[in-house]
């Protein structure tokens, strides 16, 4: 079997399985994006088995049914919505995942704001410099923290606030109050949550209903004081608006580890907005995940190749 495991962007996937245990199985890496449609296909035709981190790149019905040889995709995780699970079925391709490994988002949700709140980028840059204390920063103790979304990782940030002496307020479209005593939080409603808000920090799933449900209006409510983070998924903000919110001065910073377009742009207008703290999705991206995922997708490989395929994903009607 021919297989080629993509976005493979440190160029580590090699040393962080053991791919000899799919002897007769031809391994090939590719560390660039491939994000053009036409090189997607070109680069993968020859493949029987896909592999892909996480959502990095995008399979709609239109690629996988330019894909001939394809006979199984494996991501890592178990949801994946960059794939079109139903045109997969209808192809004949089999679908497996991993399971989900360690939650590393919430440690980089607590980088980007206390990055954020102490300017520590900025003062890094400023100490190579060659200047000593150039800003001033935020403290935490007694502020509100708005968390948009109370699942898994927003529960788990909630958490976290309340050592810092943080109040914690929070918002999804279905929250109960008793769901969020649960983690120390106050329910609130929407505008509620961006007005008070010190530090909004948004943890939503992506979907059609959720597509840019932080936009103009939701930052034109912020203080001037707020800071806003994202590492859920891009698309949740409006990024044009919150770049113009920055350069304006209408909010004090935003952190963000998810864009729209990945890898982002470089004609981006958030590359030069104001007060940023900008990583490129390394919510996951850690010795201790990678290893687990890419173990697990070893184990996918040879599972398919024995013909008993395990971790199947979920149904078609999930995926986008």
């Amino acid at each position: 079997m021919k297989i080629a495991v993509i976005d493979d962007y440190q160029g580590v996937a090699r040393d962080m399985a053991d791919w000899s245990r799919l002897p007769g199985c031809e391994v090939d890496f590719f560390h660039r994006s491939l994000r053009a449609p036409d090189e997607l296909v070109a680069t993968l035709a020859p493949y029987e088995a896909i592999v892909a981190m996480r959502e990095r790149t995008r399979f709609p019905g239109e690629i996988l049914r330019a894909l001939p040889a394809l006979r199984l995709l494996v991501t890592t995780g178990m949801v994946n919505r960059a794939i079109d699970l139903a045109a997969a079925d209808e192809r004949g391709i089999v679908v497996c995942g991993t399971p989900w490994a360690e939650d590393t988002t919430v440690e980089v949700v607590w980088a980007l704001i206390l990055g954020l709140a102490h300017a520590v980028p900025r003062e890094d840059a400023s100490l190579r410099a060659g200047r000593w204390q150039s800003a001033l920063g935020t403290s935490l103790a007694g502020k509100t923290l708005g968390v948009v979304g109370l699942g898994t990782i927003g529960s788990k940030v909630a958490r976290i606030a309340q050592a810092f002496g943080m109040r914690v307020i929070a918002y999804s479209p279905h929250l109960t109050q008793a769901r969020a005593d649960a983690v120390g939080a106050i329910a609130v409603g929407k505008h509620a949550l961006f007005a008070e808000a010190d530090v909004v920090s948004v943890h939503m799933i992506l979907s059609d209903a959720t597509r840019g449900m932080v936009g103009a209006e939701e930052i034109g409510r912020m203080k001037r004081s707020a800071f806003l983070v994202n590492t859920a998924r891009g698309p949740l903000v409006d990024e044009a608006a919150l770049a113009a919110a920055l350069r304006e001065g209408r909010i004090a910073g935003a952190a963000l580890d998810v864009y729209s377009q990945e890898p982002i742009a470089p004609t981006h207008p958030l590359l030069e907005a104001p007060n940023t703290v900008l990583t490129p999705h390394i919510g996951y991206v850690t010795h201790e995940v990678y290893r687990a995922w890419y173990g697990a997708v070893v184990e996918d490989i040879q599972a398919f190749l024995a013909g008993l395929p395990i971790r199947r994903t979920a149904p078609a009607s999930r995926s986008l």
